[in-house]
């Protein structure tokens, strides 16, 4: 009988891997860090590709002034051999990625998440999310409250055979530091290739910096989550929130 028993939790348990292997592929996110004045923020997204099993690891920097990519990046790896392990992906873009890293001392500032919302937290809203940008308690500052509305818009090239229509994105403040507020930080007129065939979208947290001398730099995370080979995958976008005029 106890043998049965343990037979019985061994199979439970491997049919949660078989159904964890054969789920969509949702990327991890890591923040890097600032330079020191905000004008740059670097993130890592890692994860294994669903159907290759192929490890992969990518680094962003990102303009926060101009919204840009720096030139060069970001930094890609795929490692295509499905035995090998995530550290190996991770440690070839840390690599490649350390002069920038160093060049504008991000180890020593790392930012403040502010908000996180994966995808794996039941009880949270997708569309929508509150926070602050000081993390003291007793709190300081009014509250932000972020909204997205999902746009329905023609398919790129690429997904036109896949879907009649793509998903984009509108993405707006309701409240800054407790004032209403209607000011729009981001709405698609169509859709980038780069982000394949996208289904949806959510709001997956907010990082934030406090510059010396300096205003707060705000990067709202975005989750876009697209056609995958075995599932919807899922991939960040970081959009710095302009300094309020």
């Amino acid at each position: 009988m106890r043998f049965s028993r343990r037979l019985a939790a061994a199979m439970f348990a491997s049919a949660l891997v078989v159904d964890a292997a054969c789920a969509g592929d949702i990327a991890s996110f890591q923040q890097i860090g600032f330079s020191p004045d905000g004008g740059v923020f670097a993130f890592e997204e890692y994860g294994v590709e669903d159907g290759s099993g192929f490890p992969y690891s990518t680094v962003f920097f990102i303009d926060t002034r101009k919204d840009a990519f720096l030139p060069g990046t970001p930094i890609r790896v795929r490692v295509d051999d499905e035995n090998a392990g995530l550290a190996k992906a991770r440690a070839e873009t840390a690599a490649k990625a350390a002069p920038l890293v160093e060049k504008f001392g991000m180890s020593a500032n790392p930012g403040l998440m502010a908000a996180f919302n994966p995808i794996t937290e039941i009880d949270s809203t997708p569309h929508r999310l509150t926070y602050r940008q000081y993390a003291v308690e007793p709190p300081v500052g009014g509250e932000f409250k972020l909204a997205l509305d999902e746009i329905a818009l023609p398919p790129s090239t690429q997904c036109k055979d896949v879907t009649p229509q793509s998903i984009g994105f509108r993405l707006a403040f309701q409240t800054e530091d407790g004032k209403p507020s209607d000011r729009v930080l981001h709405a698609d007129t169509k859709i980038p290739d780069s982000r394949k065939c996208p289904t949806g979208y959510r709001i997956g947290g907010v990082v934030v910096h406090h510059p010396e001398g300096g205003d707060p730099i705000h990067i709202v995370l975005v989750q876009v989550l697209s056609f995958g080979f075995e599932g919807r995958d899922g991939r960040w976008i970081a959009t710095p929130v302009p300094v309020a005029p």
